[in-house]
């Protein structure tokens, strides 16, 4: 049995609908996909009947950024429950923080010279979950950088010009959430943080893989 189950699209900063990412699932043999869209679970109705039609399992899922003890890093919650009014609470406020940011980044950007507008970045991310890859797409159909990769290290990177930390909730707030709503709370990506001395501290607070 085939899987992916970290996959975004664009209602967060993917670049695939839900339906478009299931036909390349489909046609790479998955047997089962999770969708863990950026502070959203927008597309997850969508993506799971595209997975039906499929024959694909399907695992609503959603990536939530948090932070342990002034360390960033991103959690996985699978098999939410999107009858959970804690759960769609909690992704409209960090939905608008991720709008926040993207007004004060902008600012900056400007403040530096760059013709850019907030507007233009929301048009391009058309979703509720916008953030820095919207910005850097914005940066390059502007003329000012010639990838998103050269947003991301002229501008939009930590210490860079266009930088602004991000309010985020707390690990254990997270994992609670995420348990609240009836899921199971899994590390992102673990090995592109080289602090494998977090995860003991994840794992008190009820991490579940």
């Amino acid at each position: 049995m085939y899987a992916d189950l970290h996959l975004h699209t664009n209602f967060s900063d993917g670049t695939y609908t839900p339906e478009e990412l299931v036909e390349h699932g489909h046609a790479r043999g998955l047997n089962v996909m999770a969708l863990t869209d950026h502070d959203t679970v927008d597309g997850c109705s969508r993506m799971a009947e595209a997975c039906e039609k499929h024959g694909i399992e399907f695992i609503v899922g959603c990536e939530f950024t948090v932070e342990l003890g002034g360390f960033e890093l991103h959690l996985l919650g699978y098999f939410l429950d999107l009858e959970c009014s804690e759960l769609m609470e909690q992704l409209a406020k960090y939905q608008s923080v991720r709008h926040n940011r993207v007004h004060e980044m902008v600012s900056k950007l400007k403040g530096v010279g760059l013709d850019i507008e907030s507007e233009e970045v929301l048009k391009i991310a058309n979703c509720n979950s916008p953030g820095r890859p919207h910005i850097a797409r914005a940066l390059v159909a502007k003329g000012c950088c010639r990838s998103v990769d050269e947003s991301f290290q002229r501008y939009l990177k930590k210490g860079r010009p266009g930088w602004v930390p991000k309010e985020k909730m707390t690990a254990e707030k997270a994992i609670e959430l995420i348990h609240e709503s009836g899921g199971v709370a899994v590390i992102a990506h673990p090995g592109l943080y080289h602090r494998d001395e977090v995860i003991a501290s994840l794992v008190d607070a009820g991490l579940d893989g």
